[in-house]
């Protein structure tokens, strides 16, 4: 208790030199926090339009779908079905049916390869919001015979509503599929590829079209989070084990996706460990200071009998305390900044914003507010400053008593 009220009151004996020090340690600690985020909310983006607008976070497949993404290895779908899912993991939100196939889409004088998905649109839009992508046009009614043509794919077609869309290609078990669709609505997709390639028609009709009725190739679930991912998937893979089908969670959905990210974060680590050195030699040229201003207090102390165990005690908790209060502020201060620019975006301009609105990407500057990177990055900023510190406790046990005096 000693050792604590006087490395309190030590601190606040030069109240701007421990200000100084604290803002030094809270800067830090924003500084990291802020470009942690701008690099994890940019694949936050990515990954959460993939899932919402693609995978889903859990999906149901025949176990030879991954390995062979046939009509074939389609898997048949009822209401017991959708129960079943729901009674596994109580929590799942919504159940998905989807059945996927590429057909040749056309018109009176072209034809273009097309991802077609037979969708519930109802459904669709409760999970990913699909409705307030649409360009032009309207959805259809779940048993209509009419699409949804993406823009890209609208374009190079040179369709638009009301036209008709020829669809040509294999449906299940090698049937001939072929159709003549109405276009009822044009949608700007998110996602750049898809918006170039799909078209979207009722899932009844798809399922007559391709002489699959009944049967879907993919059912996503959403198990009500991402925390509830893993879990979803291993008590589906136990419930379905006997029916042939599989869960797969979106990561495992999209290997060439996370690897492309953390081939990223490569550069994203090096950019933060140039700026943890910066940190560090920030800190230390601050605390170089402070010893030095300190060296003839510390020959005083020792002279009169203090011994340097003790000293170097007090000037620890000293130290324990700068940290603390240092990256508790910087903690605060960058989540109190990073909800600013949550209310009010970095909006972007120029070349810079066409490029991410051609992504499919709102054209700000997104952040991230991962939990994990405030505590991490507040957590590596208080060992780098505690490292630092050890500085003026190896000058305390070299400390020469005659030269610190006359300093």
């Amino acid at each position: 208790m000693l050792f604590l009220k006087l490395a309190w009151r030590n601190l606040w004996r030069n109240r701007k030199r421990t200000l100084i020090t604290v803002s030094a340690i809270t800067f830090a600690v924003v500084a990291a926090v802020f470009m942690q985020s701008i690099n994890r909310g940019s694949h936050e983006v990515m990954i959460d339009n993939m899932v919402r607008f693609h995978t889903g976070y859990v999906q149901l497949q025949d176990y030879r779908y991954d390995a062979e993404p046939s009509l074939d290895n389609s898997f048949f779908f009822d209401d017991e079905i959708r129960d079943r899912v729901k009674k596994t993991y109580p929590e799942t939100e919504l159940v998905l049916p989807r059945i996927e196939t590429f057909m040749l889409a056309g018109n009176e004088h072209t034809t273009r390869g097309a991802l077609v998905l037979g969708i519930l649109p109802e459904q669709e839009d409760a999970f990913s919001g699909l409705k307030n992508h649409l360009a032009d046009g309207r959805f259809f009614d779940p048993a209509e015979q009419a699409a949804v043509v993406t823009k890209g794919l609208a374009e190079r077609l040179q369709l638009s509503i009301g036209d008709q869309l020829l669809l040509i290609g294999q449906g299940r078990f090698g049937m001939s599929a072929n159709g003549l669709f109405e276009i009822t609505g044009i949608l700007d997709h998110p996602l750049r590829d898809m918006n170039n390639q799909t078209v979207y028609i009722p899932l009844e009709t798809a399922q007559f079209l391709l002489s699959a009725d009944d049967h879907i190739t993919a059912l996503l679930v959403h198990p009500g989070g991402e925390r509830h991912v893993r879990a979803a998937a291993n008590a589906f893979n136990e419930e379905f084990s006997g029916d042939d089908l599989k869960a797969y969670t979106w990561p495992e959905m999209m290997p060439e996706l996370l690897q492309l990210l953390e081939f990223d974060l490569v550069g994203a680590y090096f950019m933060s460990g140039i700026l943890y050195i910066v940190i560090g030699f920030g800190f230390f040229g601050t605390i170089l200071t402070m010893t030095l201003e300190r060296t003839k207090e510390f020959g005083v102390l020792v002279s009169v009998g203090m011994s340097r165990v003790r000293l170097g005690m007090v000037l620890f908790l000293e130290t324990l305390f700068i940290s603390i209060t240092g990256v508790i502020s910087g903690v605060v201060a960058a989540w109190l900044i990073l909800y600013w620019f949550y209310l009010n975006p970095i909006e972007l301009s120029g070349e810079i914003a066409e490029t991410v609105i051609e992504m499919g990407w709102e054209p700000v500057l997104p952040m991230s507010f991962a939990a994990d990177q405030f505590y991490m990055q507040g957590l590596i900023v208080f060992v780098i400053a505690m490292f630092v510190f050890l500085f003026p406790l190896i000058k305390i046990m070299r400390l020469n008593i005659l030269e610190a005096a006359r300093s």
